[in-house]
This record gives C-alpha cells, sequence and structure tokens, in this order.
C-alpha cells in the first residue's frame, strides 16, 4: 500500500515537472510580471506606448517632411510590434472567443486600425482622399487606452501593491486618458477651422480650460463638431473629473487617515485614528504607545 502511494506520488511529481507547450510558454510570459523575460515584455510594450502617443502629439506640430516620414516609419514599427503582441496573446489564449470580446482586445485593435488601413489600402491601387486619412487618423488618438492593461490587475509596473493605491493609480490615469482624448479629438475636428487650434498643445490648453470650467474665452470652438466636443468636455468636466478626484482624495484619505494596528482577533490592520476597537470584529485594540 505504501509503496502504490509512493509511486503515486512521484507519478504527480512528474506530471507537475513536465514543461510548459510552446503555447502555454507564449501564453505565461504574456501576462508575466516575475520574471526578466515578462518584466522585459512589460517595458518594452509601455516604451511602444509612450512611443505611438508622442508620435500622435508631434504630428499635430509643423514639423519638417524628413522628420514625419521619419516618425511614420518609427509609427509602422510600433504597430508591428502591436501586431504581433496581438497575435502572441490570442495564440496562447485558452479562450480565444472570449479574449476577443475582451476590452483590451478591442483597444488593441483599436491601436492597429489606423495604421494598418492606411498602410494597405494604397498597397491594394486604391485611391484614399486626405479627408479619409484624417478620419481614420483620428482613431489613433485612442492607443492611449492600452496603459489600461497595465492597470487591470495588482502588479502594477512589476510590483504587488496594496488595492487602495491601485485604485488611485487608475483614477489618475482615467483623469488623464480624458484629457488626452479630449484634446486630440478637439484638435482634429477644429483645427481645420479654427487658427488658434493649431497644434496638440493649444488643444490641450483648451481642454484643461474647458474641463476646470474656467472659460477664459481665448480659444472658442468656430465648428459645429468643435462645439459638440466642447459641450461633452464640459459635462466631462463637470460629471466625471470632481467625481474622479473626489475618490482620488477619499482613497488617500483612506491610506493615511488611518492607523496601522493589528486586530488580534481578525487581524484587520487599518483602523481610525481614534479608534478603540475593532471596525470589524470589536475587539479591543492594544495600541502601543511611543514614550
Amino acid at each position: 500500500m505504501a509503496s502504490h502511494h509512493g509511486s503515486a506520488v512521484e507519478k504527480s511529481n512528474s506530471t507537475t515537472a513536465l514543461p510548459r507547450s510552446f503555447r502555454q510558454t507564449v501564453h505565461f510570459y504574456m501576462i508575466d510580471y516575475r520574471t526578466a523575460i515578462g518584466r522585459g515584455i512589460d517595458v518594452f510594450i509601455i516604451a511602444l506606448n509612450l512611443l505611438v502617443c508622442g508620435i500622435f502629439v508631434a504630428n499635430t506640430y509643423p514639423i519638417s517632411d524628413d522628420f514625419r516620414s521619419l516618425l511614420w516609419q518609427a509609427e509602422l514599427v510600433a504597430v508591428f510590434f502591436f501586431i504581433l503582441e496581438f497575435s502572441a496573446r490570442l495564440y496562447g489564449t485558452y479562450d480565444r472567443r472570449g479574449h476577443m470580446r475582451n476590452v483590451y482586445t478591442i483597444i488593441d485593435l483599436v491601436a492597429i486600425f489606423p495604421t494598418l488601413l492606411e498602410l494597405v489600402l494604397p498597397a491594394f491601387g486604391l485611391a484614399v482622399s486626405v479627408g479619409f486619412i484624417k478620419t481614420i487618423r483620428v482613431f489613433a488618438v485612442f492607443r492611449i487606452f492600452r496603459f489600461l492593461r497595465f492597470f487591470a490587475s495588482d502588479h502594477l509596473f512589476f510590483g504587488i501593491i496594496a488595492a487602495d493605491l491601485l485604485r488611485v493609480a487608475r483614477l489618475t490615469l482615467t483623469i488623464l486618458i480624458i484629457f488626452f482624448v479630449s484634446s486630440g479629438l478637439f484638435y482634429y475636428v477644429e483645427s481645420p477651422y479654427n487658427p488658434d487650434v493649431q497644434d496638440f498643445g493649444a488643444a490641450f490648453y483648451f481642454t484643461v480650460v474647458a474641463l476646470s470650467t474656467v472659460g477664459f474665452g481665448d480659444i472658442t470652438p468656430v465648428s459645429a463638431a468643435g462645439r459638440l466636443v466642447t459641450v461633452l468636455m464640459i459635462i466631462s468636466g463637470i460629471i466625471l473629473i470632481p467625481w474622479q478626484a473626489s475618490q482620488i482624495v477619499k482613497e488617500w484619505l483612506n491610506i493615511y487617515g488611518r492607523k496601522k494596528v493589528v486586530c488580534s482577533n481578525c487581524g484587520l490592520s487599518h483602523h481610525e485614528l481614534d479608534a478603540s476597537h475593532c471596525r470589524h470584529c470589536g475587539q479591543v485594540l492594544f495600541i502601543r504607545e511611543d514614550l
């Protein structure tokens, strides 16, 4: 009987020691953040995200044709790696149908779509108007949403962090995304008609003024689409930004407005500054006073 048990254990150990398949390895490294390879992939993808956002902003300024061509080549390289990343995630996942419905997958496709379409259509001999190119380039502003993937779990930038701090990071990123997307959309709809909005910086300035509801009046929308985007900005400023900011303040107060005393009964570690009993189980808290 003991011999049978020992053989069962050996079989179990040999099973767990089996090497991963190539597909399992791909899936592991696309979600891993502990190993050097997993961290390297994350750093590389974050750098590409920053690059494409920077390219989007740079293209709104008056730059030389040579530099614009260099930016286009850099964008092609970044999108090529986005396609590789998308393919690797799709190949490695165990639920491909569910993966295609995932919000992060949709964001990845939106990040790939503008450049790929702009590249493929002329290659097939299809005439592409400047207006159509500008229309599809609008989608490039949504590439900033790719950063959300790195805030989806509690291993923000390669280390386990507290849930409260993670929520603060997510709320901060949400506000930055609102500013970036609003500025990009306002630039694309307003720049053809408004001489005061000829680059991303001017659009960002107007967005900050509109979302904060300050309204200096030095830049005003002149197109119908610009007015519509402005209305959406103001609604966001009235509803989303104060709510997001209040959540951040609430989270910081939740983190630093409490004392760290571990309850001997239930193990809860954070309590209100004036608490004498555990707020979870009612146990008396033994607070060490530093003399």
